[in-house]
């Protein structure tokens, strides 16, 4: 995934300018608890909708659309909403998103108390929360390089990644499968606090982070500005490569991520709880990732370390093709978790430095269409594929999808390429 800088008025962050070292810290500590606690109630909901939906259907495509729903958003208005954080204030579109996500929650959670909760409801509280996380994850990518000093950027991404992924991938499944034991309303009522605390974290971090309009050159219009994204996007080669190959492995992550309910409760015949432990697996990887980033890129290098997610992601979708047993199922989610964290932090850093400042909000909506608008076609494709031909030859083409773009990975990602990005002035 892939991060931007934005201008802010204030007295404090400006273009081209980070917090003072005591302000960037406490912002860091500020965004590395928002993105743990958000995180948290994300992952926590990652378990309770698709389980709630296998009480009510045991139909491969109906399961799966639990999970395009929640994805769906990136593909219909994530462009737009690039060219909405670039005109309003990043952390007044956060608060918003948390106040939807709680009103979803807590619709759901009187639902679960009446048990009247239905696939539609389940459909249209996803779509909602979808929406509220496009907003929310485009807001936050433009907060970390404009609140935090330039020298601890690359710390605060594998800091605030680190959380995004231990939490909604490892604490948070893992919780969540706990409270799904206790019942679906106890899951649910925990996860709209954990978004209400997120929301008052808020309130802790410094600065204004309300873009400044640049008077040199007119606005245009909403199609034209989303125009502009695209196109700078389009025309950087490595930005373009990373992209492409980010939409492969997110629509095997979709893919994953929507099925993998499924086969966890009819092949692997697993309860709640392993079903958390399964998923927390996810985590486990990329919070070892995030650990270890910075060994493994003076290690091995940006390259071969962002290779590792292409290996680790096609081990992850290849797993339930060779096995139902839970520590293999496993082992190929902590590879997937850790790759795709080693390259979340690497894509982020080179972003920051190739990106120019009014572009940020453009720019990474445009980049996160490619990749989160990927998933929700792979959770409808993998849907169908299930239906039509079983659970393991889908998993199966994803893998085999996954292993296609290792050579125009390695022709376009190379040493000169990285060291002309790394070389490069700070787009401002």
């Amino acid at each position: 995934m892939t991060d931007e800088r934005v201008r802010v008025t204030e007295a404090g962050p400006t273009s081209g300018k980070a917090a003072p070292g005591d302000r960037s810290n406490r912002n860091t500590a500020v965004l590395v608890g928002f993105t743990a606690i958000t995180n948290l109630a994300d992952g926590v909901t990652k378990v309770v909708l698709p389980l709630m939906a296998t009480t009510l259907t045991d139909s491969p495509a109906q399961v799966a659309g639990v999970g395009l729903t929640l994805t769906l958003p990136w593909l219909l208005v994530a462009l737009h909403v690039g060219v909405l954080v670039d005109r309003f204030d990043r952390r007044l579109l956060l608060w918003l998103a948390d106040g939807a996500r709680m009103l979803v929650v807590g619709a759901l959670l009187l639902l679960a108390l009446r048990d009247q909760v239905t696939m539609p409801a389940l459909y249209a509280g996803g779509l909602v929360l979808g929406v509220a996380e496009v907003v929310a994850l485009t807001s936050a990518a433009t907060l970390v390089p404009s609140a935090v000093a330039p020298a601890g950027q690359e710390r605060a991404n594998a800091w605030v990644a680190g959380a995004e992924t231990a939490c909604n991938e490892f604490c948070g499944p893992f919780v969540g499968g706990l409270l799904v034991a206790a019942g679906a309303s106890v899951a649910l009522g925990w996860t709209g606090a954990g978004y209400l605390i997120g929301t008052l974290i808020l309130l802790l971090l410094v600065g204004r982070f309300k873009p400044q309009a640049d008077d040199t050159r007119p606005a245009g219009s909403v199609n034209q500005r989303i125009a502009e994204g695209v196109r700078f996007l389009w025309q950087q080669r490595l930005l373009r490569l990373m992209a492409l190959a980010l939409t492969v492995l997110s629509a095997c992550w979709g893919a994953w991520l929507a099925l993998i309910p499924l086969v966890a409760t009819s092949l692997m015949h697993l309860d709640a709880r392993e079903y958390g432990i399964l998923l927390s697996a996810l985590g486990a990887g990329g919070l070892v990732g995030a650990l270890t980033v910075t060994s493994v890129n003076r290690l091995l290098g940006r390259r071969w370390s962002m290779f590792a997610d292409l290996v680790g992601t096609a081990a992850m979708v290849a797993a339930p093709v060779i096995s139902t047993n839970l520590w293999a199922v496993g082992a190929g989610a902590f590879l997937g978790g850790m790759g795709g964290i080693l390259w979340t932090v690497n894509s982020r850093t080179l972003s920051q430095r190739l990106v120019p400042d009014a572009m940020f909000g453009r720019y990474n909506a445009a980049a996160r269409l490619f990749s989160w608008g990927a998933m929700p076609l792979g959770a409808g494709l993998v849907g169908v594929l299930a239906e039509w031909f079983g659970i393991r030859t889908a998993f199966a083409v994803f893998a085999v999808a996954t292993l296609l773009i290792i050579i125009p990975f390695l022709r376009t990602v190379t040493p000169r390429a990285l060291a002309e990005a790394e070389a490069a002035p700070r787009a401002d």
